[in-house]
């Protein structure tokens, strides 16, 4: 049965800050889905805001975060802020009545989560993950061959993010910004083994190189997953393996392996390798911003399932922060200074 025409004005969102993932995460996705419209921006530097609003052509510039989630105009809000600002300021945006969609990892902390996902049904507002690569119809189709009993019995699977950030004043090495390969990119492949699995695993071992003192440039864990599925999980950020990103799935009667699986509308193959043949397939699609953009309109608008919830990312951070326990490094922001706003 198709849905009725929605005859509403597009869904407005306001940016909290002018990151450069907003362009090609929101702003760009929104030319093509009517539904949704950029309305408002905000940063710590107005002058900033104005340059950034003025070259992608958003309409209203807000002085503080303060006045932009304030705005009744705003129905929802995007936060692609530091990982240590993303507990506070979706709080914040929550109480003030916004939807919110923020950026991958959900927190600093699965403690931080929690906070969060409660905060969002105290006040009946969404609150999504930005997981994108789970909206393209790439994920839904590697879910669906896993789970359609074409390689048997899973007995184990990997994944790995590596990509080169070589950028030292980049974010991702700031141990204050909750910063570190395993929560920039490896809560990516985390968060594949465990949809992939459909449970949730222990960490069996892990080992990280670092960047500077508990700052993790590359990370390997080994995971352990109920009836005996074992998982590996590497990521980096600086490491001789420059880039890679692929998820492999073996199961007692053939193999998956999937390259790119995180940002498939760039390129990705998919390879099914059992007793009856090999065969390679594309799944074609949007970009994965678009397809979340969308969803994230339907889940606001129509009351759509969503693959991403918040208690989804509380338990991707426990997963996290055993992996950091087990490398011997701390977990981000247990001091509680990530929730305080800057």
């Amino acid at each position: 049965m198709s849905r009725a025409v929605d005859n509403r004005p597009p869904l407005r969102i306001g940016i909290l800050g002018a990151a450069k993932i907003a362009p090609s995460a929101l702003i760009q996705p929104a030319r093509s889905v009517p539904a949704a419209a950029v309305w408002s921006i905000a940063a710590r530097d107005p002058a900033r805001a104005e340059q950034f609003a003025r070259r992608h052509g958003i309409p209203h510039v807000r002085r503080t975060y303060e006045e932009l989630i304030g705005d009744p105009e705003v129905e929802a809000v995007y936060i692609p802020l530091p990982n240590s600002l993303h507990c506070a300021w979706s709080l914040r945006a929550l109480a003030a009545g916004k939807h919110v969609l923020c950026e991958k990892p959900l927190a600093s902390n699965a403690q931080e989560a929690q906070l969060m996902a409660e905060a969002a049904r105290a006040h009946g507002r969404l609150l999504v993950e930005a997981f994108h690569y789970r909206y393209h119809p790439l994920a839904a189709r590697i879910k669906a061959i896993v789970a359609g009993g074409e390689l048997g019995e899973i007995t184990s699977l990997s994944a790995h993010l590596c990509v080169p950030l070589l950028r030292p004043g980049h974010i991702a090495y700031r141990l204050e910004l909750s910063g570190g390969a395993t929560m920039d990119v490896g809560c990516y492949p985390v968060n594949l083994v465990r949809h992939l699995a459909g449970a949730e695993p222990s960490v069996v071992y892990a080992r990280s190189r670092l960047a500077s003192p508990h700052l993790d440039r590359w990370m390997e864990a080994g995971l352990q997953f109920p009836g005996g599925v074992t998982a590996r999980v590497v990521c980096s950020i600086f490491s001789v393996m420059l880039l890679r990103a692929s998820a492999t799935v073996r199961g007692t009667r053939g193999e998956l392996t999937v390259w790119n699986p995180f940002h498939p509308h760039r390129y990705h193959r998919l390879r099914v390798s059992t007793p009856a043949g090999r065969r390679t397939e594309k799944v074609p699609g949007d970009t994965t911003y678009t397809h979340q953009l969308r969803a994230f309109v339907d889940m606001v608008r129509h009351g759509a399932p969503c693959p991403t919830p918040a208690e989804d990312a509380v338990a991707n951070l426990r997963v996290i922060e055993g992996i950091y326990s087990r490398a011997g490094l701390p977990i981000r922001g247990i001091t509680g200074a990530s929730a305080t706003p800057q």
